[in-house]
């Protein structure tokens, strides 16, 4: 995989991160092995000897992760790059890795014992680090010999290690720095990771406040008597919080290792602390965990999938009745769209769910802001600990803002909740603060400091919050990110194509001409884009407004042709989701810089209709300059044909490189927040002696060709595996990458292929098939399975 950064070059000289080690290869060692190797830096993982075989516990590991969906490894060739072993007869090899990460049960004696046999095989001076969830360094180290001490620390990555963007550092007063520094560098720009520093402290940031949230919102519901869904419904989008909530979360984490977790922190944390005076082990979790019940890696847990309906019946989801123990049909609750949006509101709420509410997060908040200064010694690093480890939109001390630190001490008071000395200082001038210079954050010395950025992190809700677009729609805005270089971001629910996304792009390239020297296609939102707006086309269709579509269609392609040959460079940064026009528009830039996360692709066959906005043409064009691609009208086509017509969607932005929607000189960013800086860099690389692509001419079949690919799914439809519908779209699909009845011995033009597309999709979007569809997708959120 191609990266930007260096991979883990340190500061001092030493020699780079080339190998890793990782010992123990269950969920989580086995889950930091791939995401090494997503990286582009060979594995070596090992286990312990069980049978016969006695590679077996770490070869299965990989194994299964080739096998799970989703999956750990980001590609096939990433999977390649783990290498597997045992301690027995293969712990020499270690001498050959630059680090190595233990990961074996939460037992500091085993550990300890580990570090020795470690010792007598690594080079003198290769750190090592353990994945330990809660024990403390300390413990770690101690009767170790010095030298071990020096060179052990404690790296806790989330699981699971491919998708939870957070590592907690911890370090000693005798641990190397030049380890820090190094282990913190490869982190984040080979593992994609947000580093944060942690003190030596049980449960560290993240687990610490977490656990105690989860622990205290369990023992909660029950004493108010909430059910499982009123609760995850509090404590969820109402406070910016995974939608899974706290039962939720339990369940996909796994029920056994709660108990595991409560018992590690209550040995090692003073006898005053609050999860020790306020909080009890839950009983109905043993029990549950005892019975199987362990989660959604069990029987179930708190919710589960009842399949007693046989193989033909759709599974009915059920949860526990939290006093009883006893399962039954799963309601749905939705919160008021006040009270989702607003945590104040919620907590003003009279009922159980607003006392629920103010029990759970009054006590987390508060117990958050009180471990400050023994866990760590920044506010903004605590924060960032739970939006990365836990999935918060904000965390603590950003929610105290929201809800006004004078008004949440007063709720503080009413509960019965010692306010923290911190939440008394902070007064009404809140934890953070906006300037003209950038954004401040309240320290524990009484002042704003400047919230610092790791250098090479540019981040547009930084500048929002110092600064105003060059110009804003309410559909888009252009920024101004320095250098000469703007970024276009759209700001719809998301970020779907309407009609003022395209007019807003159109004024943008004109302004960027005129101002600037190149543009970078960038969000900071959680995707890139879902496409086109499809609740918009439904409305028009079902009042029949055909000349509103065409009229879409028509501009969509003509702005993204006036992208394409622009004077000027433009680099596509997407992340998470770019489907339908968001792939669309990344075929039609200079140059792609995306993040690791990137699911891409054309899937307008899913709702019964055809890419409208170039993406075919595109798409034949990549195939076609692809030296391994058949020479020929059909090969290209035929890649195009399999992958739009089943609406395939990659997995990550090296499967989107195998899909030929990255080219091979595209690039891949692992760490989300260095996207775009590094999408800027990348168009700056760009301007000099910058020259607009020549339009592509098309070698295309004909109707040749279209009996082909109609053959192929008439065989389909003779099976049952495609709909009447399907045979439709197919055939216009074909027609497109065919060209028509176009004469193979001609070629065929950018535009020409444009008007097929254009044809293609206004006929299909009349079908009842199709607006069906549509309709269901915008119900569901999935595609209609016939």
């Amino acid at each position: 995989m191609r990266h930007d950064a260096p991979t883990g070059a340190p500061p001092n000289g030493k020699t780079a991160i080339r190998r890793v080690c990782v010992v123990g290869a269950g969920v989580m060692g086995s889950g930091i092995a791939a995401q090494v190797a997503n990286g582009g830096v060979p594995v070596l993982l090992l286990d312990r000897v069980a049978g016969p075989d006695r590679d077996a516990l770490a070869r299965g590991a990989v194994e299964r992760m080739r096998a799970s969906d989703p999956p750990p490894f980001m590609s096939p060739g990433a999977a390649r790059l783990v290498a597997t072993g045992n301690i027995e007869d293969d712990l020499a090899a270690i001498e050959t890795c630059d680090w190595i990460i233990e990961a074996i049960v939460e037992d500091p004696a085993a550990k300890r014992d580990l570090y020795r046999r470690l010792d007598a095989e690594r080079r003198p001076g290769t750190p090592v680090s353990s994945n330990t969830s809660t024990i403390p360094l300390d413990a770690l180290l101690q009767d170790l010999p010095e030298h071990i001490q020096r060179d052990v620390l404690i790296t806790h990555f989330f699981n699971p290690p491919r998708h939870m963007r957070l590592m907690e550092l911890v370090h000693g007063p005798r641990t190397d720095p030049a380890h820090v520094a190094r282990i913190a560098g490869f982190a984040d720009r080979v593992l994609g990771k947000t580093v944060v520093m942690a003190k030596d402290r049980p449960g560290f940031i993240a687990n610490r406040i977490g656990a105690f949230w989860v622990q205290c919102g369990i023992q909660a519901a029950i004493a108010l008597g909430l059910t499982v869904e009123e609760a995850d419904a509090v404590l969820s989008a109402p406070f910016g919080i995974p939608k899974t909530g706290i039962f939720g979360l339990s369940d996909l984490v796994g029920l056994d290792l709660m108990p595991q977790i409560d018992r590690s922190l209550r040995a090692r944390l003073p006898p005053s602390d609050r999860f020790v005076t306020e909080l009890a082990p839950v009983a109905l979790i043993e029990t549950m965990v005892a019975g199987g019940y362990t989660g959604r890696k069990g029987k179930g847990g708190f919710y589960r999938l009842d399949r007693t309906g046989g193989s033909r019946a759709a599974p009915v989801k059920q949860s526990i009745n939290l006093r009883t123990g006893a399962y039954a049909p799963s309601e749905r609750v939705t919160l008021p769209a006040a009270l989702r949006a607003d945590p104040a509101a919620l907590l003003a709420v009279p009922d159980r769910l607003g006392a629920f509410a103010r029990r759970v997060m009054g006590e987390t908040l508060a117990y958050a802001a009180g471990l400050l200064p023994e866990i760590c010694d920044d506010v903004a690093a605590v924060d960032l600990a739970m939006e990365r480890g836990f999935g918060w939109a904000q965390g603590p001390f950003a929610l105290i803002d929201r809800i006004g630190a004078p008004a949440f001490a007063a709720l503080l008071r009413r509960e019965a909740i010692p306010v923290p000395a911190l939440v008394e200082r902070v007064g009404s001038g809140g934890f953070y603060r906006d300037t003209a210079d950038g954004r401040r954050v309240f320290g524990l010395d009484g002042q704003y400091h400047p919230l610092v950025r790791p250098e090479g992190v540019l981040l547009l809700d930084d500048l929002r919050r110092r600064a105003r677009p060059v110009f804003r729609t309410g559909s888009a805005s252009l920024w101004d990110i320095g250098d000469g270089i703007a970024c276009f971001e759209i700001t719809t629910k998301m970020n779907v194509f309407d009609d003022g996304v395209i007019a807003t792009l159109d004024r943008a390239l004109d302004s960027v001409g005129e101002t600037f020297r190149g543009l970078v296609l960038y969000s900071d939102a959680p995707n890139f884009s879902a496409g086109a707006d499809l609740g918009l086309a439904l409305f028009a269709a079902n009042i029949a407004a055909w000349d509103q579509i065409e009229k879409l269609i028509r501009a969509g392609q003509a702005v993204f042709q006036k992208l394409k040959y622009a004077p000027f460079p433009v680099v596509a940064a997407p992340a998470g989701l770019a489907l339908g026009g968001g792939c669309e528009i990344l075929l039609h830039c200079d140059a792609i810089q995306a993040h690791a996360e990137l699911y891409a692709g054309l899937v307008e066959c899913g709702v019964g209709l055809v890419p409208g906005w170039g993406g075919c043409g595109q798409m034949l064009d990549r195939l076609a300059r692809d030296p391994l691609t058949p020479h020929g009208p059909v090969p290209a086509a035929r890649a195009v044909f399999e992958m739009v017509g089943t609406a395939r969607v990659s997995t990550s932005a090296a499967d989107a490189r195998a899909m030929h929607i990255l080219r091979p000189g595209d690039r891949i960013t692992m760490n989300r927040d260095r996207l775009l800086a590094d999408a800027k860099a990348r168009a700056l690389a760009l301007v000099q002696d910058y020259v607009p692509p020549a339009p592509p001419e098309f070698h295309l079949a004909g109707p040749s060709g279209q009996l082909g690919f109609a053959m192929a799914v008439a065989a389909l439809r003779r099976q049952g595996a495609a709909t009447p519908h399907d045979v439709t779209v197919s055939a216009a699909l074909a027609r497109i990458l065919t060209g028509g009845a176009h004469d193979p011995a001609e070629t065929l033009s950018e535009t020409a292929l444009l008007d097929l597309e254009r044809d293609a999709f206004l006929g299909l979007i009349r079908a009842t098939p199709a607006l069906d569809r549509i309709e269901h997708m915008l119900e569901t959120g999935k595609p209609l399975r016939n």
